[in-house]
């Protein structure tokens, strides 16, 4: 009964939506009368034919966009003037006539340069003095992609992206390295107002431009939420014109990029007869033979499945000298390739701008989304682990248990089962806009002022039916529910003061306020045993009640202003400060000032320069800046107190109890940046060149504080104190060319590196600080002192022991004689690192690195005639990774499938240095961490291959569309790697254990305007 109302909920809502949308559309429409018919074509100054170029009636919103070839034809009044414009080029205005016209447009070296978007403002890419990444949609639409964060990687230099093949989850964004041991997410901006919420409520296909603020000359603008970069993101506005449609859809299928090999069911009984035997156990009589068990049940392919893609945009745009529409409706789902892993989401953007008179403007950009994850109990792990001789399915049709001792069949309860049985699912309504006006007034100066918000909305669900499987019995039903509200309202103005000097010069300046809270509240409940599973409601349980809930909030309020000075395009500075006071501070720590600065030196314009052939552009900027990082949950200045019920005089009472130590000194994490970059551009423009260098320094990083038992406060939940400092420094590259551009074929190249080196300076305290935990008093890291963050810490392997006597002349490891007790023959061999002749604790180190020296990506363009072929490289080198999955998949100690790796394991003198010897208990600790686990996370993946046609819009009816394009898509085609998890792409920390592989995906596509 509930799948039936979520269907119907899921179909109401798509109604309405589209419902919304065709009723907006009409409302945006017009039409025009004439009776001339003007055509030609729009060529550039080399007589190569401008595709996309605007041709609009004067004083009227009837136009058309040029096709492929640069032909357009359009039906306007008698004595109309025509308008041809595009990007790069002076516009044009000619008289309407009956004959072919040939316009041939003239290149405009002020439109020539790139808008960018920045913090309260935008200038362009040939002025800016801070360190900014813009990311050419172009590229990313050749990879459609479900998340623009998907898309952004390896598109920008000292951007680094990590991806899940998870449905709905949102990739990992890293800027310039990990600067702190707390949060270290950019702050996202879209149309002005920070999000919240995942970039899963974004459509890729509704954004204009996409910027990356690195340094702190372009992210102090943003104060004490600039530390770890600002990704800014402008969805699209309306266009001067006709009316136009566009149809995006794509749709295709999905297979993990690799598989991990496990043992069938005759090698497994092999491995535990013989891992039995060597602790002296008897073995299983059924596997007395182990041929005749043959191949056994796979797991793992049971598991695994086809994955799927759907992703269906509509998108209408119109506009004219007073008001601009965009407005769009986005459809996505996703079928992921473990069963029962499912993701679907719907957004609807409404973007407006009205022109009241020559100094009023307002308008508004409103998204609304709706997101639904599915997924069972799943655990990639239990699926390798789950013993290829028990079978799925009993003849009855129910699952199996598995069924007999454990110590033959093992104890881990069907995958299958579980991942079918159980149902988690979370639902998401987010709402993000802003409205905003804008006033012309004293010729030079702009106020605005932007009133925004986002709501979020998501509930949580895990329903556990009871079962009896063999002697595996969930007796009770379980039922949890929860319900989350956050609530972000956001106040800005900015007055802008803008003056061109006779002499070129230019001033730029902007103050501002803003201010922002928020508010969040939780609650849930859970419950036990049901009359009836077909009423899954809290009320409708019977034991173990459970409920909670808590509500926080948060509010900011900052003064800034920036100003910005270009003498005649050849000197150019900027100076930035802001002052932020946040509620997250105590009193005398509210308030922090973020100041920054920038120069650069157009050397082009020297006159020793200016006559050059081969350098059309070439500047130099240096600047530095200090931002902050507010990002340290809220109330960390106060004390936190748990209540508990006691014992007192035979009476039960409620008492308070203080948990965490308070820190009224906490204060933000502040951060240093120095940055020194290159801009060139080469060779008659076909070469651009971008090179930064930078040191950032984070101080005053949030650590734990030792917090004496003695104290009465827990010395497990500790409050945190300014005390750490973490340095990155390196070096990014964007190296862009025009290889080939000809009438009928061109070639252009991106080539992006980057180099970061990560070090962790100070933490406050001599005792390294660990991470990285994964269960069974595991900690696989740790933070220390001159190392990078994150570094992997365990023994170091020395090979197999082969014989007693190896063993009797080497380090204790487990003392005693009886081989299935203690190290013998066959156990690995670990290094004495103290020489004390002991194996114990003190002989652990810094094994491993997981931050990579370096990133890069390779991109190339091809255009022969109407087809585009886009082939994308991207690659990580020189980090670790710990794949933590083989402590488990080659433990050989317990009766659990392992991967066929163990096929190599020592069974004798000689017969292997790398594989130790299976035996149950593992009395050696084989298993411990060590370099046993550590590997080469390098990889080169082919991440994007797309071949697109644009089919010529001539071939259909007249004025029937303006444009078509189909596409066919491969990413995540093949990954050239020593690594031997699913995938390389692990996450930041490096730690691989039961991580979601990224996905191998083929998609077919098509782009329609009409």
């Amino acid at each position: 009964m509930r799948n039936e109302f979520k269907i119907l909920r899921i179909r109401g809502l798509r109604a309405k939506v589209t419902l919304m949308l065709l009723f907006c559309l009409p409302l945006f429409a017009g039409a025009q009368g004439s009776d001339i018919t003007v055509s030609g074509i729009v060529l550039d100054e080399t007589g190569i034919p401008l595709p996309g170029a605007s041709v609009v009636e004067v004083g009227t919103n009837n136009g058309v966009v040029t096709d492929f070839d640069g032909n357009f034809e359009l039906v306007v009044s008698e004595n109309a003037q025509l308008e041809v414009s595009f990007l790069g080029f002076v516009t044009q205005t000619f008289e309407a006539t009956s004959e072919e016209v040939e316009i041939v447009m003239e290149s405009d070296a002020d439109a020539l340069e790139e808008v960018v978007v920045i913090g309260y403002g935008q200038t362009t890419q040939r002025d800016l003095t801070g360190s900014v990444s813009s990311i050419d949609l172009g590229d990313i639409e050749s990879q459609p992609a479900s998340n623009i964060g998907d898309a952004m990687q390896g598109r920008a230099a000292g951007v680094q992206v990590i991806t899940s093949g998870a449905p709905g989850t949102n990739p990992t964004i890293r800027i310039r390295g990990i600067g702190t041991i707390g949060n270290n997410d950019p702050l996202v901006v879209v149309d002005g107002v920070p999000l919240n919420g995942g970039l899963n409520q974004v459509n890729m296909q509704d954004v204009e431009s996409l910027q990356v603020l690195k340094d702190a000359s372009a992210t102090a603008i943003y104060g004490s939420r600039g530390a770890n970069g600002v990704v800014i993101i402008t969805t699209k506005s309306g266009k001067d014109g006709k009316g136009q449609f566009n149809v995006e859809a794509f749709s295709g299928i999905q297979h993990s990029t690799d598989m991990i090999d496990v043992l069938n069911a005759r090698q497994f009984a092999e491995f535990n007869n013989e891992m039995l035997s060597n602790a002296g156990y008897e073995t299983n009589p059924e596997y007395a033979d182990p041929s005749s068990l043959g191949e056994g049940t796979d797991w793992l392919d049971a598991l695994f499945t086809t994955g799927r893609q759907n992703n269906f945009t509509v998108s209408f745009s119109n506009g004219n000298e007073h008001t601009k529409v965009y407005t769009s409706l986005n459809a996505f789902d996703q079928k992921g390739i473990i069963i029962n892993n499912d993701y679907e989401r719907y957004i609807f953007q409404f973007n407006s701008e009205t022109e009241i008179n020559d100094n009023l403007r307002f308008g508004n950009n409103l998204k609304m989304n709706y997101d639904q994850k599915e997924s069972g109990d799943t655990n990639i792990n239990n699926a390798i682990f789950s013993l290829p001789t028990n079978p799925i399915y009993r003849e009855d049709g129910d699952f199996s248990g598995p069924l007999g001792h454990p110590l033959y069949y093992g104890d881990i309860e069907n995958p299958i089962g579980k991942a079918n049985i159980v149902d988690n699912s979370t639902e998401g309504y987010n709402i993000q806009g802003s409205v905003f006006a804008e006033l012309d007034f004293l010729e030079d100066f702009t106020f605005k002022t932007l009133f925004g918000g986002e709501t979020n909305f998501w509930f949580g669900r895990t329903w556990a039916p009871s079962y009896e499987w063999d002697a595996h019995i969930g007796q009770n039903e379980f039922l949890s529910e929860s319900s989350n509200r956050s609530i972000t309202l956001l106040w800005d103005n900015t007055l802008t003061y803008e003056k061109r000097f006779d002499d070129g010069s230019r001033f730029t300046g902007v103050v501002g306020t803003s201010a922002q809270e928020n508010r969040f509240k939780t609650m849930g409940g859970s419950i036990q045993n049901f009359a009836s599973t077909s009423t899954q409601q809290l009320d409708s349980g019977t034991d173990q009640q459970e409920i909670g809930g808590t509500e926080s909030e948060w509010a900011i309020f900052s003064y800034f202003a920036r100003g910005t000075f270009d003498f005649r395009s050849k000197y150019l500075l900027t100076a930035t400060v802001r002052r932020d006071g946040s509620s997250r501070f105590g009193d005398g720590n509210k308030y922090g000032t973020f100041p920054s600065a920038s120069a650069a030196w157009r050397l082009s314009e020297e006159d020793f320069l200016v006559d050059s052939e081969n350098i059309n552009d070439l500047k130099i900027r240096a600047g530095y800046g200090i931002t902050g990082n507010q990002e340290i949950g809220n109330y960390a200045f106060a004390s936190s107190y748990n209540t508990n019920l006691y014992n007192f005089n035979g009476n039960l009472v409620t008492a308070a109890v203080p948990t965490v130590l308070p820190n009224a000194n906490v204060q933000w994490e502040s951060q240093k940046q120095y940055n020194f970059g290159v801009d060139a551009t080469l060779f008659d423009n076909r070469v651009d060149l971008t090179l930064d260098l930078y040191r950032k320094d984070t101080e005053d990083m949030l650590v734990p504080m030792a917090v004496p038992v003695t104290s009465g406060y827990s010395d497990v939940f500790v409050p945190s104190v300014n005390a750490g400092k973490i340095r990155n420094q390196g070096v990014e590259v964007l190296l862009t060319t025009q290889n080939i551009e000809k009438e009928n074929f061109s070639w252009t190249s991106d080539f992006v590196f980057t180099y970061n080196d990560n070090e962790v300076m100070n933490i406050n305290s001599d005792t390294p600080m660990t991470t990285g935990g994964i269960g069974l008093n595991y900690n696989l890291a740790r933070i220390q002192p001159n190392y990078p963050v994150n570094v992997f810490y365990g023994f170091v392997e020395d090979g197999i022991f082969q014989t007693q006597e190896e063993v009797e002349n080497g380090a204790v490891q487990v003392a005693g004689n009886d081989p299935a007790t203690s190290t013998a023959a066959g156990d690995i061999r670990y290094k004495d690192l103290n020489n004390d002749g002991v194996i114990n604790d003190d002989d652990r180190t810094i094994i491993g690195n997981p931050n990579p020296d370096f990133t890069y990506s390779f991109n190339n363009t091809f255009r022969v005639g109407n087809f585009d072929l886009n082939i994308f490289l991207q690659g990580v080198y020189g980090n670790d990774i710990f794949n933590a999955n083989r402590i488990f998949t080659e433990g050989m100690a317990v009766t659990s499938n392992q991967s066929t790796a163990v096929l190599d394991r020592w069974t004798g003198e000689g017969t292997s240095n790398t594989m130790p010897r299976a035996i149950f208990g593992d009395p050696n600790n084989n298993a411990r961490p060590s370099t046993r686990y550590i590997e080469d996370g390098s990889y080169l993946r082919l991440r994007n291959v797309n071949l697109s046609y644009n089919i010529p819009v001539e071939t259909f009816a007249e004025n029937a569309l303006s444009s078509a394009r189909v596409y066919i898509s491969g990413q995540n085609l093949y990954t050239l790697t020593d690594y031997s998890g699913f995938d390389p792409e692990v996450g930041p920390n490096g730690i691989d254990n039961n991580n979601y592989p990224v996905t191998r995906t083929i998609l077919l596509g098509v782009n329609v305007g009409f």
